[in-house]
């Protein structure tokens, strides 16, 4: 019987991504250095800010958790809980259906820009992206990386295609070439494709942009709802 690797197995599927990474294992090695040390850095240097926004969140609403765990579909199609800060009424997902129909972003993913959902601390948060730091720690678990493209919900994941499914190739991440092309005014399609073009040429170079990048449209971006 023959044996295959897991890159043969995925491109027989047509899931698998070239990368034009001269030496990957190096890239890869780097990568998590530099995902270990920004996290524990960025989870240090905030953490008044951590603790003020857990602090705010809890006195909105006090019967409410402060902390939203989802679960999201990472490499290779694997499960994890993604942590956020609670930017929604705590029963926001139980009143999804209702609002399904009111979409504003085409293909797979649901965002509306005036959700009703949203608290009042929770729209501050969302508009400066404070709700997404404690995927740091993800990152420091090993689930999120600090650049790679968004994981995806698993009701989304259920619609993929071959095509789609690539940009599950590799480690999601907290920040991405999406995020820094337009984020929410850019439609499904549009964001695997610079999901697979980050993924065919990332390097730590390529990151490091992202990650500049990231700092440059992160506050008062009207693209964060």
């Amino acid at each position: 019987m023959q044996d295959y690797t897991q890159e043969a197995q995925l491109a027989e599927t047509g899931r698998y991504v070239p990368t034009t990474a001269k030496n990957p294992k190096f890239y890869l090695a780097s990568k998590r250095t530099l995902d270990i040390l920004g996290a524990l850095f960025g989870i240090v240097f905030l953490l008044p800010v951590l603790i003020l926004v857990a602090l705010l969140i809890k006195l909105e609403d006090p019967k409410g958790p402060v902390l939203f765990k989802q679960q999201r579909i990472g490499k290779n199609g694997k499960a994890f809980n993604m942590y956020k800060f609670r930017s929604m009424v705590s029963n926001a997902e139980q009143l999804l259906e209702k609002l399904l129909d009111k979409n504003e972003v085409s293909g797979l993913m649901f965002k509306i820009k005036e959700d009703p959902r949203i608290t009042k601390i929770g729209k501050i948060i969302r508009k400066t992206s404070l709700d997404e730091l404690p995927q740091l720690f993800n990152v420091l678990k090993g689930e999120m990386s600090l650049v790679g493209p968004r994981p995806p919900l698993p009701r989304e994941v259920k619609e993929y295609n071959s095509f789609h499914w690539k940009r599950l190739a590799v480690t999601p991440g907290c920040t991405g070439l999406w995020q820094v092309s337009g984020r929410n005014h850019v439609g499904f399609e549009e964001m695997v494709e610079l999901d697979i073009q980050y993924i065919q040429n990332r390097n730590m170079a390529y990151d490091m942009k992202i990650i500049l990048l990231t700092f440059k449209v992160l506050f008062g971006s009207d693209n964060a709802f």
